[in-house]
């Protein structure tokens, strides 16, 4: 009795030290920061062809993306098939949204880390089947600034 009474003690107690996940927490913390207008630099890192023109600067207002800029100083082709992978992460809430998929979540490896002001991820490597060959994507978000 005495070693259920323990047991059940130490579920409860992981319970409460836990309080979400940490892409949960961070996400909430992006959420209460209520940035609406900020810029950033977007590198997504895969086997695709626009890796040239990585980082983007991206500038983004009320969630939707009011520019994309290559490292040439070019508008990113917003109508180029390929952008489909560079517009699922060209929005800190689009970023989260894809963190949270099924695919991202059942990686066979994923790696975080955040911004500890403003909770939006600042690194991410996702391999989503470990002995698959060109699965693996990466992004990075780094210059990030809130604008008026």
């Amino acid at each position: 009795m005495k070693n259920i009474i323990l047991i059940t003690l130490a579920f409860i107690l992981a319970a409460c030290s836990a309080g979400g996940s940490e892409l949960s927490l961070n996400q909430g913390k992006w959420q209460d920061a209520d940035v609406t207008h900020y810029r950033f630099q977007l590198s997504v890192s895969c086997f695709c062809l626009f890796r040239s023109q990585m980082p983007l600067t991206v500038e983004v207002q009320d969630g939707e993306v009011v520019s994309m800029i290559d490292v040439n100083g070019e508008a990113f082709p917003l109508d180029d098939p390929m952008s489909e992978l560079v517009l699922k992460h060209a929005t800190i809430d689009r970023i989260f949204s894809e963190l949270g998929s099924d695919p991202v979540q059942n990686a066979d490896h994923l790696t975080m880390s955040f911004d500890p002001t403003y909770g939006f991820p600042t690194e991410v490597a996702i391999d989503y089947i470990e002995l698959a060959a060109d699965d693996e994507l990466y992004i990075s978000v780094a210059g990030f600034e809130p604008l008026p």
